[in-house]
């Protein structure tokens, strides 16, 4: 009997998963007793376990519940949700018993996966949340090695700690940059956006290793040096070499708090009009440095409405003359 490979598990089937597990009944069987295909017996195990392995199947039907819940949830990770775990997590709180106390007192919060991976991606960006953790289940530990390796960026300045003219827009020369992909991953462009002005730079890479990065982001600002304060951008590793960039600019460099895109609002709402001239399944090495250039001059050319209907290019290039 053929089953299909990702059959959703029923509460009722975790009972049987939990009962044929105590009686060491191999998952071959298990799979087959229960009409589902091998691999959604290992996947279930994988996912719906304890932070000690253990397979309960009320705990197993929570988490499958609480990633649903996750999934049909707009604007799911709050920062108050943030705020909590961080609390907890520093009280020695597993991820089990921060969603259970939540749960069982009507407080919103993420799935217990959801905590892991937030911190997961605290300690990709140089954070110190794991070292609470008292996991020692082998796929945890396997995961949370993976995330490390990818390389913490060395000695990042948080947003939080940017000037507060920053969040006002009282001045202009406070950037803030991203990478956009294009198809598989495979192609790159840079865009930067000034904070006052809606003006937006655009180049593509030929890579998006920190030292082409490093080069494209001088290369652009250094027309605009004097009109560089600070320059925002998320956690990837393409901005690794932050140092280097504000010493040749001297700029202040911040990074945003992961998982919190909103904090780089301008930035991505820029880069979403830009996908209307770049889509995102496009190759982006299959335009040319003439596009690119003049898909920005069309968007720094076009009237904003929070601008007053001015366009960003009659605020920005202006100020030169000054």
């Amino acid at each position: 009997m053929k089953h299909n490979n990702y059959s959703r598990i029923s509460s009722m089937q975790r009972y049987q998963i939990s009962a044929m597990l105590k009686a060491k009944v191999a998952k071959k069987v298990i799979a087959e007793t229960i009409g589902v295909h091998i691999s959604s017996i290992y996947r279930e195990l994988k996912r719906n376990s304890s932070s000690k392995g253990k397979y309960n199947p009320r705990l197993a039907q929570v988490y499958a519940d609480d990633r649903i819940r996750d999934k049909n949830r707009r604007n799911t990770f709050t920062d108050d949700m943030k705020k909590i775990i961080k609390e907890k997590i520093l009280l020695d709180w597993s991820p089990e018993q921060i969603n259970g106390y939540c749960r069982q007192n009507g407080i919103p919060m993420v799935s217990v996966e959801t905590i892991y991976q937030y911190i997961y991606r605290d300690a990709h960006n140089g954070g110190t949340l794991y070292t609470r953790l008292r996991t020692q289940v082998k796929s945890r530990r396997k995961r949370l090695s993976k995330y490390k390796k990818r390389g913490v960026i060395k000695n990042r300045v948080s947003i939080h700690e940017r000037p507060e003219i920053v969040n006002e827009r009282g001045r202009f020369g406070d950037w803030e940059i991203d990478l956009i992909e294009g198809e598989n991953h495979k192609s790159f462009a840079l865009t930067m956006v000034e904070r006052k002005s809606s003006f937006c730079l655009i180049q593509k890479l030929k890579d998006k290793k920190a030292k082409t990065v490093e080069k494209a982001v001088v290369n652009m600002l250094a027309p605009y040096k004097k009109y560089v304060h600070t320059i925002t951008s998320d956690n990837g590793r393409e901005f690794m070499n932050h140092e280097a960039i504000s010493a040749k600019l001297h700029t202040k460099f911040f990074f945003a708090d992961p998982y919190s895109s909103w904090q780089r609002g301008l930035n991505e709402y820029t880069n979403k009009l830009i996908r209307q001239y770049i889509p995102k399944k496009s190759n982006i090495k299959d335009f040319d440095f003439q596009y690119i250039a003049e898909v920005a001059r069309r968007l720094n050319s076009r009237p904003r409405k929070k601008l007053g209907y001015k366009s960003p290019i009659s605020l920005f290039i202006p100020i030169f003359d000054g």
